[in-house]
């Protein structure tokens, strides 16, 4: 996992609120022209605009920025990693299911 990249975004643990979650997505519009995120929110009664850009992804979740970073795992490597966090569903699927993971 060291040698992975993207370890932080799999690893950190933070607490999140289902009703912010959900408050997010239900007010927020994908801009195609920008490539960004744009969501209006409620922050103690006052409404403000949140705006999610890829490099605000990145530095918050400390993605390197080289061109010689990974974008792409190895499909093994992958489907290993979904086995070692207790995923019971098919793997040749397109998508996983979250349904299929093992409660932690």
């Amino acid at each position: 996992m060291e040698r992975l990249s993207i370890q932080k975004a799999l690893t950190d643990q933070h607490k999140e609120f289902k009703s912010h979650v959900a408050n997010f997505r239900k007010n927020s519009k994908y801009n195609d022209v920008n490539n960004v995120i744009n969501s209006l929110v409620s922050i103690h009664g006052e409404d403000k605009e949140i705006i999610i850009t890829e490099q605000l992804v990145r530095e918050v979740l400390e993605f390197p920025d080289d061109e010689n970073s990974s974008t792409g795992f190895p499909e093994r490597m992958v489907k290993g990693c979904m086995l070692r966090m207790g995923y019971s569903g098919p793997l040749n699927k397109a998508n996983y299911l979250k349904a299929c993971f093992t409660k932690p």
